[in-house]
């Protein structure tokens, strides 16, 4: 009997310890969902435009204008007679056609259609069959707030009276003479809050295992602010610059020797930045072409700080090496993104089938930056 009684008390004491398991794991995944937004919410969120985002590399607005997009506002970059940028609507207000398939004349860009010539700011200069005495019709199209730095074409899609009180993502690297750099563009099918939550949860090496630059990664701290996100992991890096040998190691698992170092992620909306030790430096500049497009370009920039004489050498050799070893890494980068790619339009394509299934979630980083990215999307909103 008394046997009996005791295997009854154990029972109870067992079924209130898994209650107790049960309640605190409840607790905690009520905490990390407080405030998220719900996944169909998420999913078609749309940016805050009164940011700087990155629509294009210096070197892809030439002679010719381009097209491009953001957020679904159809836009056209050109060039000057100067050379300087320009950013216009890319609608003729005539027969609405678009004026990336005409040509720059100028400092006007000429619709292909009639003839019509723009200037930089939107006005319309000439129409070459006005009859004698026949005025220009007092149209206009939108002009945006448009610069270069850092080897790219940054425009500000939001308020133009707003774009003095911004700055674009410093990428100091990028004139740096003691850095090498390395671009790879993306396009994808998916929410650009897919990429966001790529980038911020490190645990997704385990998708690039086969040439893999850090593996495990172990969440050390998250820190959040008004406008931003990072968490700081501990993580396995298996090159150093100043072993040039140990590159083999990406694409060789077993003969990956690590060394521990911190890997810094940072979400500042819109943009994204990391820190993998001393030597790695890499950004993610988005700029979402819609709810389901995204673009981006991925940089990588390595220090060459580890060789210590390399700043006796002259400038003009430095910038030598410098502008030689320009885009070494960007075939690497282009396999990171084609595994990434995959999963995120995945993503995307399970969301549309299932639009109210949230997935289940242990990393804090996720939720931290799906509200982040939700809280954005309700200033647009409120603005709008």
């Amino acid at each position: 009997m008394i046997a009996i009684l005791v295997q009854l008390i154990q029972i109870w004491i067992d079924n209130n310890a898994i209650l107790h398991l049960l309640r605190s794991d409840c607790i905690k995944t009520m905490e990390q969902l407080a405030g998220v937004p719900r996944p169909d919410a998420l999913r078609s969120a749309a940016i805050n435009l009164n940011h700087w985002y990155a629509v294009a590399l210096s070197s892809e607005v030439r002679k010719k204008p381009l097209a491009i997009q953001i957020w679904d506002q159809d836009i056209v970059l050109f060039r000057n007679q100067q050379g300087q940028v320009q950013a216009l609507e890319n609608r003729c207000p005539h027969r609405l056609v678009k004026l990336s398939s005409g040509y720059v004349q100028g400092n006007d860009i000429v619709c292909i259609y009639h003839g019509w010539k723009f200037d930089g700011t939107g006005h319309c200069t000439d129409i070459p069959y006005l009859h004698e005495g026949q005025k220009l019709p007092p149209c206009r199209i939108r002009n945006y707030p448009v610069q270069e730095r850092h080897g790219f074409i940054w425009l500000f899609p939001g308020e133009p009276t707003q774009a003095q009180n911004q700055e674009p993502l410093a990428i100091p690297e990028w004139e740096h003479l003691n850095y090498v750099v390395s671009v790879a563009p993306m396009n994808f099918r998916a929410h650009f809050s897919f990429l966001v939550e790529n980038l911020m949860d490190m645990y997704h090496g385990h998708l690039h295992r086969n040439f893999q630059p850090w593996g495990k990664a172990i969440l050390q701290k998250k820190r959040v602010g008004s406008d931003w996100v990072e968490a700081e992991y501990q993580a396995e890096c298996y090159f150093q610059i100043n072993r040039p040998w140990s590159v083999i190691q990406l694409f060789i698992p077993w003969l990956r020797r690590g060394f521990l170092t911190s890997l810094i992620v940072r979400y500042e909306y819109p943009h994204w930045h990391s820190w993998l030790g001393n030597d790695f430096r890499l950004y993610c500049l988005i700029a979402p072409v819609s709810a389901t497009q995204t673009r981006a370009y991925l940089i990588h920039t390595v220090s060459l700080g580890a060789f210590r004489d390399l700043h006796r050498l002259p400038i003009w050799f430095r910038r030598w090496v410098k502008n030689r070893c320009f885009n070494a890494a960007k075939g690497f980068l282009q396999g990171l993104i084609r595994e990434d790619v995959l999963m995120m339009e995945q993503e995307q394509q399970a969301h549309l089938t299932h639009p109210q299934t949230r997935g289940v979630e242990v990393n804090p980083v996720v939720g931290a930056v799906q509200k982040l990215i939700y809280q954005e999307a309700q200033i647009h909103n409120t603005k709008d």
